[in-house]
Formats: C-alpha cells, sequence, structure tokens
C-alpha cells in the first residue's frame, strides 16, 4: 500500500509541476507578447528611416541610432532581414516554456526575460513558488533513480558481491551513463542542430546543468538558422532531466 500510495503521489507531483510550467508559460506569452511585437515594429520603422536617411545623418544622429540598435538587440529584438521576423515571436509556446524552465530551474540566462510590469510581478510570483515545486520534484527523481541503483545493489549483493564494490560500481555506471546521455549526446545534437563546435556543446550543457546559465550560448537563439518547431521545449526536458540527474549523484 505504502508503495502506491508512494508512486500516486510521485505521479501528482510530476503531473503538478509539468502542469505548472504550462500555465507559467502561458501567462508569460499573454503579457510578452503585443509589447514585443511593438517593440519589433519600432525596430523596424527605425531600420527604414536609417536607411532612406543614412548617406546625411549627422554624427548625434548616428550615435542615437547605434544606441537604439543596441538597445534593441538587448532586447531580443534582431532588425536584420525582412518584415517576417515582426510575425516570429520570441515568446511562442515553446520560448515561454523554454523560459519558465529556466526560472524555476534558476538557470536565467538573461536573453529573454519579461519586460512588461505585468510580466515581471508574475516572473517574481511564478518563481517564489515555482522554485520550491522545482527542488521538490528533482528531489522526487532522484529518489526514483536510486531506488533502481539500490534494487541494482541488491541484486549484484546476490550474486556475492562485496558491499563497498557495489557502491563504487553504481556510483561509477550512474557517473559513466549520465555524462553520456546528458553531455556526450546532447553536445553532438547541439552541434548538428546550432553549427556550434563539439567543445563549445560540451561548454553549454556544463553550463546549462550546473544552473552557472552564463546566456552567452542559448539554443534556438541564432537569426537565420531553421529550428523545428518544439526545439526549445525538447531542450527544456533535456533540462530537467539533467538536473535530477545531478540531484542523484549528490544523493550516492
Amino acid at each position: 500500500k505504502a508503495m502506491c500510495s508512494g508512486k500516486l503521489q510521485t505521479g501528482l507531483l510530476v503531473a503538478s509541476y509539468f502542469v505548472y510550467l504550462l500555465m507559467g508559460a502561458a501567462v508569460f506569452q499573454v503579457l510578452e507578447r503585443t509589447a514585443e511585437k511593438q517593440e519589433k515594429m519600432a525596430a523596424a520603422q527605425m531600420k527604414e528611416a536609417f536607411l532612406q536617411n543614412f548617406t546625411h545623418l549627422t554624427v548625434a544622429e548616428m550615435e542615437q541610432f547605434m544606441k537604439n540598435l543596441t538597445e534593441a538587440i538587448q532586447n531580443g529584438v534582431y532588425p536584420v532581414g525582412n518584415e517576417s521576423q515582426i510575425e516570429d515571436s520570441n515568446w511562442d509556446f515553446s520560448n515561454s516554456f523554454f523560459f519558465a524552465g529556466t526560472v524555476v530551474s534558476t538557470i536565467g540566462y538573461g536573453t529573454l526575460r519579461p519586460k512588461t510590469a505585468g510580466g515581471q510581478i508574475f516572473c517574481v510570483f511564478f518563481a517564489l513558488f515555482g522554485i520550491p515545486l522545482n527542488i521538490v520534484f528533482l528531489h522526487r527523481v532522484g529518489k526514483m533513480l536510486s531506488l533502481l541503483c539500490k534494487k541494482l545493489g541488491k541484486f549484484l549483493h546476490e550474486k556475492g558481491m562485496s558491499k563497498k564494490k557495489i557502491k563504487f560500481l553504481t556510483l561509477l555506471f550512474f557517473l559513466a551513463t549520465g555524462i553520456l546521455v546528458f553531455l556526450c549526446l546532447p553536445s553532438v545534437f547541439f552541434q548538428i542542430t546550432e553549427g556550434w563546435s563539439y567543445s563549445e556543446g560540451i561548454y553549454f550543457a556544463f553550463i546549462t546543468l550546473s544552473t552557472i546559465g552564463f546566456g552567452d550560448y542559448v539554443v534556438g537563439k541564432q537569426p537565420g538558422r531553421n529550428y523545428f518547431s518544439y526545439y526549445r521545449m525538447v531542450v527544456a526536458i533535456w533540462i530537467l532531466f539533467g538536473l535530477a540527474w545531478i540531484a542523484l549523484l549528490f544523493n550516492l
């Protein structure tokens, strides 16, 4: 019975965690999308004005243009290419979900961030409840994985292996599979999808899973590259399970 209720609790926790992220993603999307569209249109107009007058701009006007351009880029708006980019939102659902995941896991790349007052206040409350929920979730997933460890250990113990050796082997096994599944393989995937070098992929994976999150490398952000539609959502899920693996390593 205890086993059954434990499974039910785990199921409920996982479900409520994902529902929390999905709801957060939906709210961020609603709050941020319109403001972003206005920002993109303003940047496009600024570019137009510049292209029409750039032959006789004063130094001061040029400086102002550079300032505005830098600001737009810092806000994730790249006034490069044609009008169609106004339609591509940084706050589509996949991006919003990715953002929600980086908030609760405290990675915080800083490349996508709420700019409206509503979005910022919501972000505070979302993180306030989301971070503890994330810790509980990771702890629970880590616990489930360490139960697997115990089963493996029991099996080896029955085969007549010493406890010390078993401990060493399970740690080695989880370390090796984890490094393969969460660092080595994803880096190949990033190399193909992002056009990074393999070492950049490893660096990005490590900086992300250690929750340092400098934001110098971020997935799905290169202008002009074609990503599949739920790319960032898949990466967000990789991050969550990668963090659970790290939590397990600390447990072990």
